[in-house]
């Protein structure tokens, strides 16, 4: 905290002097399906998702006051290549030298930027929440600013080991994204002690020998159990649970209590201000994700802080460095952690219109930081750069 209010006061104090740029780049892909809407087979659409532009725009716009003390325009590129052009997009991009390349692509276009990285590229993870990146297939030029899925469960877990809940209904659905948070459900609840005293899969069938999987009740039936941990990462069968599972018990995950990066009811830290600058900038909610991208922007700019200028070398050392200290609007400053570069943050617990917990909870100590008690702690990553 003292150097990064040396820091400070040393920009604050120089003259400004003529403007260089400090440039990042928004890299996307056309015909994103995270982006195209998803109708289920009545027609409805439960899971549509807009691009984060609006929020890094308006982390730019915070930046402005900031630019013209240190002598330095923030700008942004927004390249949105087609799947085939990509590798070019990229190219392109890393000839205007970035501070950082903010990527919100599909796994399989991650891997291909990713390999075509250079020594001196720095990428910024805004979207993917999936602890390969986080852990064997980690890089050393990749950060993240969206919590990862091991976060985000142990958000859950210690929650409801901090409530007595410890007894746990496993429910998730059939797909690929189920498998993966399933399996973090299982470590975060290995990790702090709770039993799942069964798991059940949900198949939509009209075969009236699997209805035990496809009813609702039946699904949720003959186990004893504190509260039902829904995994459904299309929507499709969860927002069915609450309310209708065949004991009266809460319902956590999917719907219900979920954890998030970011809420639009969050009403401390000055997150009501953060919220309604949002609103009038995109004329919607912030997001998880749009917190990500707009928070991908103040880690940039606080490291340009720290160097005091937009040397790339020097930026880069100062977002790995001990001293980088970023005010996310959740109650405390945040990093990022050495061993997988991933932003250390608090988890917002909420229902559909309230944040209900802040994780990590009460009485989950840590010996060196708290915040790493959600996540993959040191000893336990599978990172090795």
């Amino acid at each position: 905290m003292i150097a990064r209010a040396l820091a400070l006061l040393f920009v604050l104090t120089c003259p400004a002097v003529a403007q260089d740029v400090a440039r990042m780049v928004y890299l996307g892909v056309e015909e994103d399906p995270h982006y195209e809407p998803q109708p289920l087979y009545t027609g409805l659409s439960l899971r549509d998702r807009e691009r984060p532009l609006a929020a890094i725009r308006l982390g730019l716009r915070d930046t402005r006051v900031l630019g013209r003390v240190l002598g330095l325009t923030f700008a942004l590129d927004e390249v949105i290549a087609s799947p085939e052009t990509l590798s070019e997009a990229l190219s392109e991009a890393q000839t205007s030298q970035p501070l950082a390349i903010l990527i919100d692509l599909p796994p399989e276009n991650m891997v291909e930027v990713l390999s075509a990285a250079g020594p001196d590229d720095l990428f910024i993870n805004i979207r993917d929440r999936s602890g390969r990146w986080r852990g064997k297939d980690c890089a050393p030029g990749l950060l993240h600013t969206l919590p990862s899925q091991a976060m985000l469960s142990d958000a859950l877990a210690q929650y409801l080991r901090a409530r007595g809940w410890t007894d746990v209904l496993l429910v998730h659905g059939m797909t690929d994204a189920d498998a993966d948070k399933t399996a973090a459900a299982r470590q975060s609840a290995t990790k702090f002690g709770l039993r799942i005293v069964d798991e059940r899969a949900f198949e939509l069938t009209n075969d009236p020998r699997l209805r035990d999987k496809s009813n609702i009740a039946l699904l949720t039936g003959g186990a004893r159990y504190d509260v039902v941990w829904l995994i459904d990462d299309l929507g499709d069968f969860g927002r069915y649970l609450p309310f209708a599972t065949y004991a009266p018990r809460p319902v956590i995950g999917s719907e219900g209590l979920v954890p998030r990066a970011w809420h639009w009811t969050f009403e401390r830290y000055g997150a009501p201000q953060l919220n309604q600058r949002f609103r009038r900038q995109a004329d919607r909610d912030m997001t998880s994700e749009d917190w990500a991208a707009w928070v991908a922007v103040k880690v940039v700019t606080e490291a340009v802080v720290q160097a005091g200028s937009a040397d790339r070398a020097a930026v880069h050392r100062a977002l790995r460095g001990e001293d980088l200290s970023v005010d996310l609007y959740k109650g405390v400053r945040g990093n990022l952690r050495d061993w997988d570069g991933q932003l250390r943050q608090p988890i917002l617990l909420a229902t559909p219109n309230a944040v209900i917990a802040v994780a990590p909870i009460g009485g989950f100590e840590h010996q060196f930081d708290t915040l790493d008690t959600l996540g993959a702690d040191r000893a336990e990553s599978t990172c090795r750069l």
